[in-house]
């Protein structure tokens, strides 16, 4: 497998063994036994996405009315990726390339409707460290197969997972019920309406992550959450702390005039959620055993723009200190389309105050979380592990390596990274563009007639890249369909 050590070589290579004192263990003598227990164990996992959170959503990226302090924290204490790119533009084929470890190219999942799934034989993230010993939970958005297709997570990896498995029925906050492992789950005072409800879905989601790592706190674990806050319908709480913190803002957009104040409300719930998490593992003893990532899934989106917000009224793309935009959005292979936020937190592992300009994406989560485990990926992945970025080089024991190209395709737009170039085919019917970051990052002035040489060769990476797509199958359509099926809007007045 690319770039991956075998997990004795890793843990060598990070001191175990003859110098376990000064790496992994951290034997202090005033230390309780359950927190050398857990230094000597492969590290903990908690991978956390926000859904169609953006770039410059974050408070520590200068942005003005976000407060994310927990988030601030992490990228403080650990390290901030610039240009860690989403797999896909959009939510489901972005998750199938995070899951598989292969691009656009060669993943299961290459469209958005919902209902596409992973196939059977699809080797997932969670699979890999399963078989390395973990218990493995996820706890949120799965996007990759409903119910009754042959992309459950049960099936790919995962002991449990609690939920929405189509992301269609993840519109809504107030579903009638949840998903775990492939039952429903009724949720107390939810009739199916997007915005009204006694019982909030984000609650209950963020209480069984909690769960899962109480209950596995003794043993390797990984803790995938895939949020779905900010993304979807609107609905909160009205005594939620987080939308006190917006009420008197005289922003007015959508439903009653208070969409924008909620979606700002939910970045920052989520922060005070991963902030909770923290806790926990400090109060279980935990905490630096374990590494935490936090991310979006794909570029952002120009929710409620106007005539004076172009680009959307919080700027997701717009860099809030330069004014400089990252072109296109959500569904874009512009890097608008691409660009997430990406931070990763391993307390006394990973060096603090790091921001990393390392080209990479999604399709490298899954060789380096099997490296940190010690698993095995499958021979047929794309990516390439970024542990000696995450640790440095002394620890993993070799320099980082780079891709020589990076592959996007999504509907008729295809894309290609290599080092600081970009070309990109935006439609079907369109010519291929070239850019050179470095120099326009906004992607503004395209020099493919001026580097021939280098177009040609970035166009013979994309034709070698794509494959027929094979996605998954549905096996029973009724019940993939059920989850599938639009939301009422709101309950009828008497």
């Amino acid at each position: 497998m690319t770039g991956q050590v075998s997990r004795r070589e890793f843990l060598k290579a990070t001191g175990v063994g003859a110098a376990a004192t000064a790496a992994l263990t951290g034997l202090g003598s005033g230390q309780a036994g359950a927190e050398r227990a857990a230094r000597k164990r492969p590290p903990n996992i908690v991978y956390v996405i926000l859904d169609e959170i953006g770039y410059y959503e974050l408070s520590c990226m200068g942005h003005k009315a976000m407060q994310t302090p927990t988030m601030d924290r992490l990228a403080k204490e650990g390290i901030r990726f610039t240009q860690l790119l989403a797999g896909a533009p959009v939510c489901a084929p972005t998750r199938s390339t995070l899951m598989t470890g292969q691009h656009m190219g060669h993943t299961s999942v290459r469209t958005n409707p919902g209902s596409t799934a992973l196939r059977a034989d699809d080797v997932t993230v969670a699979s890999v460290l399963a078989k390395a010993g973990y218990a493995t939970g996820g706890f949120g958005k799965w996007g990759v197969g409903g119910r009754g297709t042959t992309g459950v997570p049960e099936k790919h990896g995962f002991d449990v997972f609690f939920g929405y498995y189509d992301q269609v029925h993840a519109h809504t906050f107030f579903p009638a019920y949840l998903i775990r492992n492939s039952k429903e789950v009724p949720l107390e005072g939810n009739f199916g309406y997007l915005y009204e409800g006694k019982t909030y879905s984000q609650y209950e989601i963020f209480k069984e992550s909690l769960k899962f790592i109480r209950e596995n706190k003794d043993k390797p674990f990984f803790c995938y959450c895939p949020w779905t806050p900010p993304h979807g319908a609107w609905g909160m709480p009205k005594d939620e702390p987080s939308l006190q913190k917006y009420k008197d803002k005289p922003w007015k957009h959508g439903q009653g005039g208070n969409d924008s104040k909620v979606y700002a409300a939910m970045i920052n719930m989520v922060d005070r959620q991963i902030g909770q998490i923290l806790d926990l593992l400090k109060e279980l003893k935990i905490a630096d055993n374990t590494i935490v990532f936090v991310t979006g899934d794909n570029g952002g989106a120009r929710y409620f723009g106007d005539a004076k917000h172009p680009h959307g009224f919080f700027g997701p793309n717009v860099n809030p200190r330069t004014k400089k935009v990252f072109r296109g959005f959500k569904g874009s292979l512009y890097e608008g389309g691409l660009r997430v936020p990406f931070i990763a937190h391993w307390a006394g592992r990973i060096k603090p105050g790091q921001v990393s300009d390392h080209l990479s994406y999604f399709p490298d989560i899954m060789p380096t979380l099997a490296e940190l485990a010690g698993g095995k990926c499958p021979k047929n992945i794309d990516g390439i592990s970024i542990v000696p970025t995450l640790l440095g080089k002394e620890a993993a024991g070799r320099e980082q390596e780079q891709h020589e190209y990076l592959y996007w395709e999504y509907g008729g737009s295809v894309a290609v990274r290599m080092g600081n170039w970009k070309t990109i085919k935006p439609r079907r019917t369109k010519e291929f563009e070239l850019y050179d970051l470095s120099k326009d990052i906004e992607e503004k002035t395209n020099v493919a007639a001026d580097n021939p040489k280098i177009l040609a060769k970035m166009v013979a990476f994309a034709k070698q890249a794509h494959t027929p797509p094979r996605p998954g199958k549905v096996l029973d359509k009724e019940i993939c369909m059920k989850d599938h099926s639009k939301t009422k809007k709101r309950k009828p007045r008497k």
